[in-house]
């Protein structure tokens, strides 16, 4: 049997960037090489943020799963890199774009298939249920994870209050595309505006977060600030940042990255080693901040580790059809 060494110039195969813009991506070594998470005995508190955003404390989560015991990314890690390819497509593009970005004043506008539309004030939103802290893993389908403890509450919390319809079979979600506070519009890497969905059922579930802050502070510009969704158990670009509309509706949407690629990206996204991508596979991951490049990879859990809580919402379905 032949086995392909790749040339020194050759990117590891999880760590290649999707199809569109992938031969364009720079170096992720020097993102790679980023300080790595400091010793942290589970009972400790979780890593600090970074002390420059406001503070957004939330109580301890007691949904089931939301607070796993793996050491939390650092800060400088998981601030430093990103995918939001609304300002580039590198990882470290994010972190050094984003600035631009302005989170204040926002609003999301709530429609579609309900009884209650609306237009949600930022801050009105933050207020709308108590804030938790959830420790997630986040698991990207290019290879690499991370933890973070972000703060927020239920997604449910929200479309309880929006009263959806009938009709609504699916929940919809919109990401800003404003060319002056987002440079990678200028890109042609997707159709902007981005967007994601979620069948209603896994947006009802529990571990469904509506995301306002991490590591104990508001969201950093690169993370998505000032609102996204959070999806542990699916890769993370499923988890739609900077969001402007959440939209009910009864018929599937077509998201931005299965519109772009579907053969490689499917609706559901749901963490599954069994599934490879077209070009790697999906059987082991590489934890940011673990020892760099070279620390040995660990084997991908199904659902990311969360099968126990969401694993029913798939229930005789075929995993390999509906990637």
């Amino acid at each position: 049997m032949l086995i392909k060494t790749p040339a020194p110039h050759e990117p590891h195969p999880s760590e290649i960037t999707p199809h569109r813009v992938y031969l364009n991506r720079r170096t992720t070594l020097a993102a790679l090489g980023l300080a790595a998470a400091s010793p942290l005995a589970l009972a400790q508190p979780t890593a600090a943020g970074g002390g420059k955003l406001a503070k957004l404390p939330g109580a301890r989560s007691a949904v089931a799963g939301a607070m796993v015991l793996d050491k939390p990314t650092s800060y400088a890690d998981a601030t430093s890199y990103n995918n939001f390819y609304e300002f580039g497509t590198d990882k470290a593009d994010p972190a050094q774009r984003a600035h631009t970005l302005k989170p204040r004043p926002w609003t999301v506008a709530v429609e579609g298939e309900c009884a209650k539309p609306g237009n949600y004030d930022i801050d009105a939103l933050m207020k709308l249920a108590a804030m938790e802290e959830r420790i997630y893993r986040l698991r990207c389908v290019e290879g690499w994870s991370m933890v973070i403890p972000w703060v927020g509450y239920s997604l449910s919390e929200l479309i309880k209050r929006a009263e959806p319809t009938g009709k609504a079979k699916f929940v919809e979600f919109t990401t800003l595309a404003d060319r002056a506070q987002m440079p990678g519009l200028r890109s042609g890497v997707l159709d902007w505006p981005y967007v994601e969905a979620l069948r209603m059922d896994e947006a009802m579930h529990p571990l469904a977060l509506l995301t306002f802050g991490m590591y104990g502070e508001v969201l950093p510009n690169q993370n998505g600030a000032p609102v996204r969704v959070v999806l542990p158990w699916k890769y993370g670009f499923k988890s739609a940042k900077s969001i402007v509309r959440i939209r009910f509706v009864e018929k599937q949407p077509r998201s931005s990255w299965e519109q772009s690629a579907p053969q490689e990206y499917g609706f559901y996204s749901n963490v599954n080693p069994n599934v490879a991508h077209p070009r790697w596979s999906q059987a082991s991951e590489r934890r940011i901040g673990e020892d760099g490049l070279f620390a040995k990879k660990r084997p991908t859990l199904m659902f990311n580790g969360y099968e126990a809580q969401v694993g029913q919402l798939y229930a005789g379905m075929d995993l390999r059809k509906f990637f």
